[in-house]
């Protein structure tokens, strides 16, 4: 039986074909007609002519995710034979180019892709399509679900950066914010000024030319520093609603917790706490004084913090930074003592599980050094021993003035100095009283809080009894205006 060749790509024809089954070329009608057989496949590298249909000829595969839609061919377009590859002869890009890359031809002609390898032996079925005629070619990438994407490592440096002191410019007197409930405060007359807080005497605004008169103060704050730590201990752990409750469960007179009546973001650098009056801190009426205080005081002064401690420690947190910087009274009602400075409060005991101990865990030296447990110093997180352990230093410095590592600047020194006088109670009463004579309290106090295990609970009514009796026998009581 005769056989004929296609011009094109050398397929092998029948007799009676019109277009060829490999390439889809147009045979003659000379094919159809006996005798008339090829031998040589011919392979044409001339470009078709320009009123041809544009066509092409693209080999399908399972894998490929390219659609093609039949559009009508319009009279001005280019027609191009594209024979391609074997599909066991694919290269890797050119399978990633059939999952993951969609074109979409305008306006330029299609290039002429000619073949310049032999024909296989192997079938591949061909389809032909029409590409509408349009003005550019536009890849649409899609990337590939085996590609993993990393996510950017910003928010750990973030996170990290929140942690440390950021500096804080003061604002101009007069300057207004605008508390989350929609509440305006005016800044008045700045109170005092440290590296990472400001505190100024604030107004709030009723209407746009009248400013209600009220005591309160503001707090000023980094956005990102740790003011936003202190919100949110107020938030959790001291809502007026759950201190209320303490005391009338307790049937305490007072409780120094600080209300926060505002907070919220100001401009795109500070965050502020809006806070009554609480009057004045202990360490500008010590300075103003230029005295020590009694032991009365002192003792007045630690069973009123020990009360704060005892509250914020049964709602799983700690202070982390007691000091007199931290501690408000009212000048002229010198009874109520407010714990302030929630800064460094910590969370030791989320869900009811005490944090274990692990050094290094958290930043070394954490809080005022003079004043803060060798916990911090040594990086672990501070617990309940953390705050009395402080406690009992300020006791120390306020009556006395002194403590063995006030002298010393490089932390690492005084975790040493601490370490030593904790085993020996004793010697750093010695060393801080000198000839002084004070009551047993502060030793029996000392040695017990000395003695805490770092998850151990505190018994605080066996402390607060201890400076209670000895706050009487000194001829004091809790509702006496503080003696200095």
């Amino acid at each position: 039986m005769p056989f004929h060749f296609c011009p094109q790509c050398g397929t092998k024809l029948q007799p009676g074909f019109r277009f060829c089954p490999s390439c889809g070329e147009q045979l003659s009608s000379s094919f159809g007609e006996p005798g008339a057989v090829s031998s040589t496949p011919s392979l044409s590298l001339s470009p078709p002519k320009k009123k041809e249909a544009a066509s092409s000829v693209v080999k399908t595969s399972p894998a490929s995710s390219t659609s093609c839609a039949h559009t009508e061919t319009l009279p001005c377009t280019l027609s191009t034979v594209v024979t391609t590859r074997p599909a066991l002869q694919k290269t890797r890009n050119s399978l990633r180019l059939n999952k993951d890359v969609s074109f979409t031809f305008k306006g330029v002609p299609l290039p002429m892709v000619p073949s310049t390898k032999p024909v296989a032996e192997d079938r591949v079925e061909a389809h032909t399509v029409t590409f509408q005629h349009k003005a550019e070619v536009e890849p649409t990438l899609k990337p590939s679900p085996s590609t993993p994407t990393k996510s950017p490592r910003n928010g750990k440096s973030k996170a990290k950066k929140a942690r440390h002191s950021f500096y804080v410019e003061p604002l101009n007197e007069g300057d207004e914010m605008t508390d989350t409930t929609g509440k305006k405060w005016k800044l008045g007359k700045l109170l005092t000024q440290n590296s990472t807080e400001i505190i100024y005497e604030v107004l709030q605004t009723v209407s746009r030319f009248n400013s209600k008169e009220s005591s309160h103060i503001l707090k000023l704050g980094a956005k990102d520093g740790r003011i936003f730590n202190e919100q949110n201990f107020l938030q959790r752990a001291a809502k007026p609603a759950s201190v209320d409750k303490w005391i009338k469960l307790n049937k305490m007179d007072f409780l120094g917790i600080p209300s926060c009546v505002g907070f919220g973001p100001h401009a795109e650098s500070y965050r502020f706490l809006v806070f009554p009056n609480m009057g004045q801190c202990l360490q500008s009426v010590m300075m103003e004084k230029g005295e020590l205080l009694s032991e009365k005081a002192v003792l007045q002064l630690a069973c009123r913090i020990l009360d704060v401690l005892q509250y914020i420690h049964s709602n799983e947190y700690v202070h982390g930074d007691i000091n007199a910087e931290n501690i408000y009274i009212k000048p002229e009602q010198k009874s109520p003592v407010y714990l302030v400075g929630y800064c460094h409060a910590f969370r030791y005991c989320p869900g009811g599980k005490h944090v274990e101990y692990r050094e290094a865990s958290r930043t070394p030296h954490e809080g005022t050094t003079e004043f803060i447990s060798l916990d911090a110093h040594k990086g672990a997180a501070p617990s309940r021993r953390s705050d009395l352990q402080s406690l009992g230093y300020c006791m120390l410095r306020w009556h006395t003035g002194t403590l063995p590592w006030m002298a010393l600047t490089n932390p690492d020194q005084v975790a040493t100095q601490k370490q030593k006088y904790m085993e020996d109670v004793s010697a750093l009463l010695s060393h801080c009283l000198g000839k002084k004579r004070v009551s047993t309290a502060f030793q029996t106090f000392l040695t017990a809080v000395m003695a805490l295990q770092y998850s151990e609970q505190p018994d605080y009514s066996v402390l607060k009894s201890t400076l209670k009796d000895a706050l009487l026998g000194l001829g004091g009581s809790l509702e006496q205006p503080l003696s200095f």
